[in-house]
């Protein structure tokens, strides 16, 4: 198992979601899970929180930011806010079950 780091409030700030899509569920096929996380981010602390959360070795972290479309509503126009998401890769062996959250 991965070492047991202590859960900081600040981890559950870096980790704001699961990224559940088609292409997030064939990636678990590989080891690797979608979460979208603060913009602020970096792939160190992206780590750290997925290790002290979920108590799992991770081995990568890909990050993308995806960047707010313009839409309109009403006529009206406005920009969706930009999102960052990471793709961590976890060890071999290593699992996250998404669907039962946050232990």
């Amino acid at each position: 198992m991965a070492k047991k780091t202590a859960i900081d409030a600040r981890h559950y700030d870096v980790i704001v979601a699961p990224h559940i899509t088609e292409k997030a569920t064939l990636l678990s096929e590989h080891n690797a899970v979608v979460f979208k996380v603060a913009n602020t981010a970096s792939k160190p602390q992206i780590k750290e929180a997925v290790e002290a959360l979920y108590d799992v070795k991770v081995t990568g972290v890909n990050t993308i930011v995806q960047k707010g479309k313009s839409k309109r509503w009403k006529g009206k126009p406005y920009k969706r806010s930009d999102i960052k998401k990471a793709v961590v890769t976890l060890a071999e062996g290593q699992m996250i079950d998404i669907t039962e959250g946050v232990s």
